[in-house]
């Protein structure tokens, strides 16, 4: 009786398929491009491009969007700096399809952080910020 409940345990387990956003009970909210684009625009969100400086010198970089490597030394010190400079915005990642922006949103909603989203196709992909025709700014 015992090994069939285990066996029951195990299959309910694993049949629970949790959504790739979901962490820690709580999911990683997203925006689309346009709706990160207007609440950068309106102030109202503090746009954060994770992505590498070949990455923004190659397409740009997301008009309102401050450059913050995720690969750079010392990046959750610099993160919390802009959460300093910027209290009560929501810190808004972009990435190059969205993937990664919301692995580091969750890495950080872990440790604690709240009020983190993730746009939605980030720059390059389905939906993002070029796929919507979003203005860009250069960078060198």
């Amino acid at each position: 009786m015992i090994k069939g409940a285990a066996t029951r345990r195990t299959l309910l387990a694993g049949s629970l398929v949790l959504p790739a956003s979901f962490v820690f009970g709580q999911a990683t909210a997203t925006l689309s491009a346009r709706e990160a684009f207007e609440a950068a625009q309106a102030k109202r969100i503090l746009l954060v491009d994770i992505r590498g400086a070949q990455e923004w010198a190659d397409t740009g970089l997301p008009q309102g969007a401050v450059p913050l490597d995720v690969d750079a030394p010392a990046f959750e010190v610099r993160i919390a700096g802009l959460r300093l400079d910027n209290p009560g915005k929501r810190i808004v990642l972009i990435d190059r399809t969205g993937a990664q922006a919301v692995a580091v949103a969750q890495k950080l909603g872990g440790r604690g952080w709240r009020d983190l989203a993730a746009v939605r196709g980030g720059v390059l992909g389905p939906g993002g910020w070029l796929a919507e025709k979003l203005p860009v700014t250069g960078y060198r």
